[in-house]
């Protein structure tokens, strides 16, 4: 038997995450989708950090499922991520931030070019807007994944981002593959509703070949599904994965376990940035389930850290949560 060594094994993008709180005009004047994710080149990465007059609110190690291996290690679990950063400044500051941070990485992670950053532009609102450079980080592929550490592993944990490009599903399916072949369960999250629309059927073929966890929220639900109704959507989605969650923002969260509905109230809040909402949520129910709590109860945790979150700038906790946990699901705090 393999040891377990590590709670969740993390896929995904590697980027330094630098925060800016801006107003609509901003975004409207450079041309800015607003609150969605938007892939963009070093040219108009540059660009924009021109047109910024201010200092970020905050930066670190990030992208999505970075993000939610750092949540995972806050409530005190252990957690590993396999990336791709540049030999540049930045990637030896990523490597060193992920590594403080309590999550566990490879040399692997590291070759010839730029790292990824992404500028997070969140507004008076607390919505995020990402525009994201993915520099060295669009090449992760399969060389990248470690069998030997996905068998270590009691959750494999796949950011959506990734099947935008050919490396980053080939890089999916592989670590599919290996998660099967080991016996690891594996949790996908949809990250973004544009990605949803632009590659719907790559996240087909990954649910088809089996996902034990799916991770939305409503808008992402309703475009995978179709169904604009988040009730409908949810449902549908409970119907063929094992488990679902579908955040729903200041309304909690859905779940489904074998086609059984679960509801997770929220914790209130006073959001001022919801950049890592559903990030955080996925690492305190990936903390859960791989520490023997219940769906529910993990489903909690998961809200909890999300509303601490939101209550500040940027992606990460100001505080680790592992004193808490008993807290968090008997005081009614959740």
């Amino acid at each position: 038997m393999v040891t377990k060594r590590y709670d969740v094994y993390g896929v995904g993008h590697a980027l330094v995450d630098i925060q800016y709180a801006v107003n609509a005009a901003f975004l409207e004047e450079m041309g800015i989708g607003k609150g969605v994710m938007t892939l963009i080149d070093e040219r108009r990465q540059l660009e924009l950090a021109r047109a910024l007059l201010q200092d970020p609110v905050a930066s670190c190690s990030g992208g999505s499922a970075a993000n939610t291996m750092i949540g995972v290690a806050s409530f005190g679990g252990s957690a590993y991520y396999a990336c791709l950063v540049g030999d540049d400044d930045w990637g030896s500051f990523y490597l060193r931030d992920l590594r403080t941070a309590g999550v566990g990485t490879s040399d692997r992670a590291r070759t010839a070019g730029t790292t990824g950053r992404c500028t997070v532009f969140i507004t008076p609102d607390a919505d995020r807007t990402l525009n994201t450079f993915l520099g060295v980080g669009s090449a992760i592929n399969p060389a990248q994944i470690e069998a030997k550490v996905i068998a270590a592993s009691r959750y494999v944990y796949l950011e959506g981002y990734l099947v935008a490009t050919d490396n980053g599903m080939q890089t999916c399916r592989m670590v599919q593959e290996a998660a099967r072949d080991h016996g690891v369960p594996l949790a996908l999250t949809l990250s973004d509703p544009m990605i949803v629309d632009a590659a719907r059927a790559r996240f087909s073929q990954l649910v088809a070949a089996g996902v034990e966890l799916l991770f939305c929220n409503a808008d992402e639900a309703a475009a995978y599904t179709g169904l604009g109704d988040t009730e409908s959507a949810a449902r549908r989605l409970g119907d063929i994965v094992p488990r679902a969650c579908i955040t729903c923002g200041p309304d909690g969260a859905i779940l489904y376990e074998e086609g059984r509905r679960i509801t997770i109230p929220a914790v209130d809040a006073d959001a001022v940035d919801t950049t890592g909402a559903g990030d955080l949520f996925a690492g305190g129910v990936l903390f859960g389930l791989t520490h023997g709590y219940s769906f529910a109860d993990a489903g909690r945790l998961g809200t909890y850290a999300a509303a601490q979150v939101v209550a500040q700038y940027g992606p990460r906790l100001k505080r680790t949560l592992a004193d808490s946990i008993d807290i968090i699901l008997h005081s009614g705090l959740s």
